[in-house]
């Protein structure tokens, strides 16, 4: 689990895949030449990300005729919002410790 969340914070770490990846869960199936319209570079560097996306299992491609397209998947973010709802649990708890502090603090 730890690996999985390790390679999908690096993955997503780069701007341009992460906008790539963000396109994708908008806008649905998109071929390379949509994407690169919009991405601000080459051709050639999407591809890149997008082989860097598929291979953390963020975005999966299939072939419809001539073209690939690509999808996001975004249940593979699983483990980043299983990862932010325990440290949401963890500084809840934190926060409500110290607001019991400072309330006996008052008293």
């Amino acid at each position: 689990m730890q690996q999985s969340r390790d390679i999908l914070f690096r993955t997503l770490a780069d701007p341009t895949r992460r906008a790539i990846f963000e396109r994708l869960c908008r806008d649905g199936d998109l071929t390379v030449g949509v994407l690169t319209a919009g991405a601000g570079v080459s051709q050639p560097a999407v591809s890149k990300h997008l082989g860097v996306l598929k291979r953390a299992g963020l975005v999966r491609d299939h072939q419809e005729g001539r073209q690939t397209r690509y999808s996001a998947q975004i249940e593979a973010l699983t483990p980043l919002i299983d990862w932010t709802k325990e440290m949401n649990g963890f500084w809840q708890s934190r926060f409500d410790d110290l607001e019991d502090l400072l309330n006996r603090m008052d008293q």
